[in-house]
């Protein structure tokens, strides 16, 4: 488990340091920086599958998703009393991001390139990566470094070996070795991460993938777009937790039971109602009851993630429905650690009454996103590599 997030200089977040347990509930007002939250854990999902440069690039590279106001506060703008000027910068162009929990934790920190005459001169490349043991980055602590192309890996007498192989600035070291008799630690730091799911904003419209009918294979993972949701419900019921997929539809529709229609191979999804004298198929469904299908189906996964992340799961759903949906997001967090980032008060409400439950608040100050309250919360240490 996940017990502390940091971000530094990406968009709103200045410098974030957050506090994590078995389910996150982050919330605030608009333009609070809860997106930006959640982009930035996407981003640093992508450390472990290639994907941290060309999503930078997508957002319009390092001088749209940095940090966009001064290096440092004076006091007197902290107090209001003058307006927050622009100021020489003094350190170096910085994006970094980074977690730590029970067993490892991990950094990586992106920069600008040295001049060059490559094409790809606006491209950010990773200045340093490391991987270390327990909760606190320490020099004791250490497991693997990379300082620009060179890694250097510590064994188990605790001596050095530096990979004979180095990597391109904008290739992680994640996604690059996969020997695990050489990085074993790496490995698994990699794969936890490559656990990671999101789910955000299922498309619900009538051409939407879940209402289509699809081709049926085991899928004990929810896509994405949710284009297998029948066959992700079949797999919950003949593999997982069949009764409490039936609860978790009957908790939220009295009465209804969901029906999986087999055309020769092609699943199609239908839902049993009671008064009806027959099914309504997926393309009949109202979009709420769609998407709450769907949420069910990625937190009743047969195969729980190490980390997953709802971003606005109450979309689209009637206020009736969210105490049903907080229930399977609780029960969900007894198998993986949850994050929720939510606007709906009464489903934040009821999350926070769960066992486990820790509540993110944010605010803007300044134009940066802080922790509401952070005076009065047991913020855990932090420490960023060195260049």
């Amino acid at each position: 488990m996940l017990t502390t997030l940091a971000i530094a200089n990406y968009r709103s977040l200045r410098e974030l340091i957050v506090p994590l347990g078995p389910l996150n509930v982050i919330t605030g007002p608009n333009g609070s920086g809860k997106s930006n939250l959640y982009r930035a854990l996407r981003l640093l999902a992508l450390t472990a599958r290639g994907g941290v440069i060309p999503s930078l690039a997508r957002e319009g590279g390092l001088q749209s998703t940095l940090w966009a106001g001064p290096e440092r506060f004076s006091r007197a703008a902290l107090e209001g009393a003058v307006p927050v000027q622009g100021t020489v910068r003094k350190e170096v162009v910085s994006l970094r991001l980074g977690f730590a929990g029970d067993a490892f934790g991990y950094a990586i920190d992106l920069g600008l390139p040295t001049a060059s005459t490559s094409q790809f001169a606006l491209d950010p490349v990773i200045k340093r990566e490391c991987i270390w043991n327990g909760p606190l980055l320490r020099p004791s602590a250490l497991l693997v470094d990379r300082r620009g192309p060179a890694i250097r890996i510590r064994d188990e007498a605790g001596d050095w070996t530096t990979l004979a192989q180095p990597v391109a600035s904008f290739d992680s070291m994640m996604s690059e070795f996969a020997d695990p008799r050489s990085a074993p630690e790496m490995i698994a730091v990699r794969e936890q991460i490559r656990s990671w799911r999101f789910y955000d904003h299922f498309r619900t419209d009538e051409l939407a993938p879940a209402r289509q009918v699809q081709i049926g294979t085991h899928s004990p993972v929810l896509a994405d777009d949710g284009a297998n949701l029948a066959a992700a419900l079949q797999t919950i019921r003949e593999i997982g937790d069949g009764e409490a997929l039936d609860t978790a539809v009957a908790d939220a529709f009295p009465g209804a039971r969901v029906e999986i229609v087999n055309h020769e191979g092609r699943f199609e999804l239908a839902l049993r109602q009671h008064g009806l004298l027959r099914p309504l198929r997926a393309a009949e469904l109202s979009d709420g009851t769609l998407r709450y299908l769907l949420l069910a189906a990625a937190l009743l996964s047969p195969r729980p993630p190490a980390l997953l992340v709802l971003d606005e799961p109450e979309t689209s759903l009637h206020p009736d429905l969210l105490a049903s949906l907080a229930r399977l997001i609780a029960r969900a967090s007894r198998q993986s650690q949850v994050f929720v980032v939510s606007h709906a008060a009464r489903l934040v409400a009821a999350l926070e009454r769960e066992e486990g439950s820790r509540s993110i608040v944010l605010e803007r100050k300044l134009g940066a996103t802080a922790l509401a309250d952070a005076e009065a919360l047991d913020l855990p240490p932090w420490k960023w590599p060195s260049r």
